[in-house]
């Protein structure tokens, strides 16, 4: 599959094929059920995962093969592309999905035991692994992959990254809570039982102090933000201390690690259990 649809992406026909639609047919069916994903674990990359550039090949070639048709259902009125239609949860399927406008695009996989609270919204690509919480208002972008028994507790943000090909898209590992409001973006990788607290935001530009160990995460050229695992990080400031910003007395918004899990971190969320 993965030579057929590099072939189809980097050399498109003037008329697409019935033979065509039928791979990437068998392309989004193979995402639907995490047989494919965008990025995978990788223990011998930095950040521990690989990304599957021709996974990203395989979804946008959907945009570009597809046609804009009427999807409505009943009163409500949607216009998508051809090849991403409705994605229905029959009775065998293991998920929970709360009554009250919630979305999942065709080509996400949601594992066994995934608890979907209304309004959120997961886009195509996206893998979500079992036992997590997606809560009301929160955003899963394209190609982003979502580890075991986490939270992604309300309106938080866990950004896509589609484009370009080769950009890891955010990687959120195993039992990590993200707190109400926070926001991860640009490919930032965020290991295993990290917490990051209310209003928390995690990018590219901005460095993480780690007050713990007198250190700070920053990403790179050829290396995204990497927030360690167990890391508590918060929403902090640092002082400007130069020119004008010292002068008027500015602060710059900081994410601060500014402890590691514990046994009373630990307490402090283990209730959200009694939700699922």
């Amino acid at each position: 599959m993965q030579a057929d649809i590099e072939r189809l992406f980097d050399h498109p026909p003037a008329q697409y094929a019935p033979a065509d639609f039928q791979l990437f047919e068998d392309f989004r069916a193979a995402l639907d059920a995490g047989r494919i994903r965008a990025a995978q674990p990788d223990a011998a990359s930095p950040t521990g995962w690989r990304v599957n550039p021709w996974v990203k090949k395989g979804i946008l070639l959907g945009f570009r093969m597809g046609s804009i048709v009427d999807m409505s259902v009943g009163a409500l009125t949607f216009r998508d592309k051809s090849t991403y239609p409705l994605k229905h949860f029959g009775a065998q399927k293991p998920v929970r999905i709360v009554p009250g406008g919630s979305s999942v695009r065709s080509g996400a996989y949601l594992a066994r035991g995934v608890t979907c609270m209304p309004p959120m919204y997961i886009n195509v690509g996206a893998y979500i692994d079992e036992g997590t919480m997606i809560d009301s208002h929160a955003l899963v972008g394209s190609c982003a992959q979502v580890g075991a028994n986490c939270h992604i507790s309300a309106a938080s943000q866990i950004g896509g990254v589609l484009e370009p090909i080769n950009a890891s898209p955010v990687i959120v590992e195993d039992e990590v809570l993200i707190g109400g409001n926070c926001g991860v973006y640009e490919g930032t990788v965020v290991k295993r039982r990290a917490v990051l607290g209310t209003g928390t935001i995690l990018n590219r530009s901005t460095p993480v102090y780690d007050i713990v160990c007198k250190t700070v995460h920053r990403a790179t050229d050829d290396c995204p933000l990497v927030i360690p695992e167990e890391a508590v990080v918060i929403a902090g400031s640092r002082a400007i201390t130069s020119g004008i910003g010292k002068e008027w007395g500015l602060s710059v918004y900081t994410p601060i690690i500014v402890k590691y899990r514990d046994a009373r971190t630990d307490t402090k969320i283990q209730l959200e259990d009694l939700l699922r």
